[in-house]
């Protein structure tokens, strides 16, 4: 990983710590923060980087390898429930922060920094056709049956998916977008996907909650450990099961060892499903995410090697 890039990560985590702790900015700023980067940096990268992609058919275990571990997580959280006597809530709020990994927010700065700029088109094609569809589909399906609301029908899965901008940019990309495009357009792109990384770290400094009572702390070791430690490892073989290599293989267990997604913990939470778990698991992850993503990419070398 770059010394700077790890620097600038940690820098402004911290600077925004720092800033919530001192009340400066409003109580809304992460939020904020958070539409920046879905409205224009998030689609900035897209348009930078896919067009550069070769569609190739072993791209598709990159896409369903989230969907896999979503279900290999009911499966353990399942377990984790009776073992520890969880509530509906708990047990919804762990379902939703292991099986959605920030695969997006988070992994797209922290792939181009640990694996370099022509891994990012990679992890973008996680991203978008296995997350992003699982989030807009069983992520909306999950909230609605264990928040209490009806079962959402095909008509407003469709909407939400619809109304995700980095979709358009997305499609645009795959087909109108050239590869190489004007100089002037390609340098701003590039210098919108380079503020996404300093503006999501700075959104979850100022958002990130650490206290826990001690009843749930429990659930949120468990949760934790299975997000940044299981995940990953289970996607060791599967990788090697659908052939992936090189830069591929990467990306696809280091995309499952990302933290819990910011977006599907804010939804457990809106729900009331367990909201103090839901945040400290997003803080947690988030914060240890940034020792065991490097180890993984380490021990990756040593498995290639």
């Amino acid at each position: 990983m770059a010394f700077d890039a790890f620097a600038l990560i940690l820098a402004m985590l911290g600077l925004g710590m720092l800033l919530a702790r001192a009340r400066l900015f409003p109580d809304n700023a992460a939020q904020t923060l958070n539409l920046v980067v879905l409205y224009l940096c998030l689609p900035a990268s897209v348009l930078h980087f896919v067009p550069r992609l070769q569609l190739q058919p072993s791209l598709v275990g990159l896409v369903l390898t989230p969907w896999i571990m979503m279900g290999v997580t009911a499966v353990l959280v399942a377990g984790v429930a009776r073992w520890l006597a969880l509530d509906r809530g708990e047990r919804a709020a762990l379902l939703i922060c292991v099986g959605f990994g920030n695969s997006s927010f988070i992994g797209f700065p922290m792939v181009r920094a640990l694996l370099g700029e022509d891994a990012l088109p990679l992890a973008v094609v996680y991203d978008q056709f296995g997350t992003f569809l699982m989030l807009s589909t069983l992520g909306v399906y999950l909230l609605a049956r264990y928040g209490g609301q009806g079962t959402p029908t095909a008509g407003q899965i469709l909407l939400r998916i619809v109304k995700f901008p980095p979709l358009w940019a997305l499609l645009f990309a795959l087909t109108l977008m050239p590869a190489q495009p004007p100089t002037w357009i390609a340098s701003g792109l590039q210098r919108l996907a380079d503020a996404m990384l300093p503006l999501v770290m700075l959104s979850v400094g100022l958002s990130i909650r650490l206290r826990l009572p001690r009843r749930e702390l429990a659930p949120l070791a468990t949760g934790v450990s299975l997000r940044l430690l299981v995940m990953p490892a289970l996607a060791v073989p599967l990788s090697w099961a659908f052939g992936l290599q090189g830069a591929q293989f990467q990306v696809n267990v280091l995309e499952t060892g990302m933290p819990t997604m910011i977006t599907a913990a804010a939804l457990a939470i809106s729900h009331n499903l367990a909201p103090r778990l839901c945040a400290a698991m997003t803080g947690y992850s988030i914060v240890l995410s940034l020792v065991t993503l490097p180890a993984w990419v380490w021990l990756l070398g040593r498995l290639a090697g």
